[in-house]
């Protein structure tokens, strides 16, 4: 009868565990009616609706003038989408300490606003803010330089 009543208890104990685990009826009722599920089938993925939140905003001429600048740079993640352009570490020419970039451009406009570039030297170590300006600058420079080309074809 100890035997029949252990097995019983064991898998009473079982039960429960795997009763407590299930996750169904509790929880946050809020959380998940506060965000609507979004329907979708597989066909969505041929449809042309697209999100209006979905939008890429990357000026093309500091895109190309950001990779034109920086090419000295080993380029190790790129992402037009979004705008992004990270770099590994590289020694200017006729520089003496190594550098590693990471652009974004947040505007369609060729404005300086859309542009950020933080710089980071060997290690981690901080970069003195007039040189960061100087990248920008240059950036900005061949960016103006390009989209000037483009108009004169």
């Amino acid at each position: 009868m100890t035997r029949r009543a252990a097995r019983l208890t064991t898998a009473l104990l079982l039960a429960t565990g795997l009763a407590a685990c299930s996750g169904s009826g509790s929880g946050n009722q809020q959380q998940a009616s506060a965000q609507p599920q979004q329907q979708s089938t597989f066909w969505d993925l041929f449809s042309n609706r697209r999100n209006s939140n979905d939008t890429v905003a990357v000026n093309k001429y500091l895109w190309n003038a950001s990779l034109e600048i920086l090419n000295f740079l080993p380029v190790q993640t790129i992402d037009p989408f979004t705008g992004v352009i990270v770099t590994g570490y590289g020694t200017p020419p006729g520089g003496g300490r190594s550098y590693r970039a990471t652009v974004q451009i947040t505007d369609p406009a060729l404005d300086a606003r859309g542009l950020k570039v933080s710089l980071q030297g060997a290690g981690g170590a901080s970069v003195a803010p007039d040189t960061v300006r100087a990248v920008e600058d240059a950036i900005l420079t061949r960016a103006r330089q390009l989209r000037a080309q483009d108009r004169n074809l």
